[in-house]
C-alpha cells in the first residue's frame, strides 16, 4: 500500500458509519498543547472534544493515543478531553523514558487543572487505568469518580502476554499492509477498518517508504523483565498501588472484557476486598481493548455510571 493521506479529525465519518452512531453534526474537535511546570519544557497534548466545560478525561493504555478513544467520544456526544500521555500520540518524550504511573500522573494533573478540572469522571485504561489510580490518590481533587477499563494493580507479565507480544514487536515495517497485517493478526477482536484507523493515528511512513510506530519504546523495552503496560517493571512489582486503591475516596467501577486476560477473578476479589462499593462490569465479545472492540456499549456504560 502506498502513501496514506493524513488528516487526523478527517475520519471521524468512518467511525460514525462502521458503528451505525446517530451523529448528525461534525464534532468540535481542538488539539490543545499544554507546556508542563519544569525545566525541561516537555508538552503533553490532548484533544478537547465539544465547545463546553470536559465532563469526562480519558487517558489511553501504553503505546496507543488519544484517538483510541474517537467512537466512544462520538457516541457519547458530550464535551470531554482525551490525553496522550507522555511519550505517546503529539505528546512530548521523557529525557529518562521513565513513564510511571506515578510519573504520568502528575504530568496529567497539570492538564487537567487547565483543562478539564471540574470533569465527573476519569476513565483510564491499562497503563491509563494505572494512571488513574495514581491520579485519584494523588491529586484527588480531580477525580470525582473513577472508571478503570479492564486493568487492576493485580496486572502482571503473565496476564499481559497477548498485549506484550504486539508492543514488543518490531519498530519498522517494510509497508503499511505489513504493519496492518501483523496489527490484524494480534488484535482478533477488531475490524480491519477500525485497526487501519489505529495505525494510521499511531504510526508515520518514513521517507524510505517504511511505517515506523510514534510512541517512545524506551518504555517498551523486549526484556522479559520489563512491565507488560509500558512502565518500568518495578514501578508495579513494588508499588503501592493496590494500597492506593484501597485508600481511593472516589466511587469507582471496574470494566472487564470477557474475553480479555488481564483482569481475573482473583483481581476483581482483591478489587472488591478493597474497594467494597465498587461497581464491576463485564462487556460481552470484548477484549483488552474495550474501547476498540465494543465502544458503543462502553460509551453506554461510562453514560450509565457517572453522566
Amino acid at each position: 500500500m502506498s502513501a496514506h493521506p493524513y488528516d487526523e479529525f478527517g475520519l471521524f465519518p468512518e467511525n460514525i458509519a462502521e458503528f451505525d452512531l446517530p451523529v448528525v453534526a461534525t464534532p468540535v474537535v481542538e488539539r490543545i498543547e499544554t507546556v508542563l511546570e519544569g525545566e525541561d519544557g516537555r508538552t503533553v497534548s490532548a484533544l478537547r472534544w465539544g465547545e463546553f466545560e470536559p465532563q469526562v478525561v480519558f487517558i489511553h493504555g501504553g503505546a496507543q493515543n488519544a484517538h483510541t478513544w474517537d467512537t466512544v467520544a462520538l457516541a457519547l456526544g458530550v464535551s470531554l478531553l482525551a490525553i496522550d500521555l507522555p511519550g505517546h500520540g503529539h505528546s512530548g518524550w521523557r529525557d529518562d523514558g521513565a513513564y510511571t504511573p506515578a510519573n504520568l500522573a502528575d504530568d496529567a494533573a497539570q492538564v487537567i487543572r487547565r483543562l478539564a478540572p471540574q470533569a465527573r469522571v476519569v476513565v483510564g485504561m491499562s497503563l491509563g487505568g494505572l494512571t488513574s489510580i495514581e491520579l485519584a490518590s494523588r491529586h484527588p481533587e480531580l477525580v470525582r469518580e473513577l472508571i478503570l477499563v479492564d486493568i487492576t494493580p493485580g496486572v502482571n507479565q503473565q496476564k499481559a502476554k497477548a498485549v506484550t507480544d504486539f508492543v514488543n514487536g518490531p519498530q519498522t515495517f517494510p509497508s503499511f499492509d505489513d504493519l496492518l497485517a501483523r496489527t490484524i493478526e494480534h488484535n482478533p477482536t477488531r475490524t480491519e477498518s477500525s485497526l487501519r484507523r489505529g495505525i494510521l493515528h499511531n504510526a508515520h511512513q518514513t521517507a524510505d517508504g517504511a511505517w515506523q510506530w510514534n510512541y517512545d519504546r524506551r518504555s517498551h523495552a523486549r526484556s522479559r523483565d520489563e512491565d507488560p503496560v509500558g512502565a518500568e517493571a518495578t514501578a508495579i512489582a513494588y508499588s503501592p498501588l493496590w494500597d492506593h486503591f484501597g485508600a481511593l475516596e472516589c466511587s469507582v467501577a471496574l470494566l472487564r472484557g470477557s474475553l480479555s486476560p488481564v483482569v481475573d477473578d482473583e483481581d476483581v476479589a482483591e478489587a472488591l476486598r478493597r474497594q467494597p462499593t465498587l461497581r464491576v462490569e463485564v462487556v460481552d465479545g470484548a477484549g483488552h481493548s474495550i474501547q476498540g472492540d465494543r465502544p458503543v456499549e462502553l460509551a453506554a456504560l461510562v453514560r450509565d455510571i457517572a453522566l
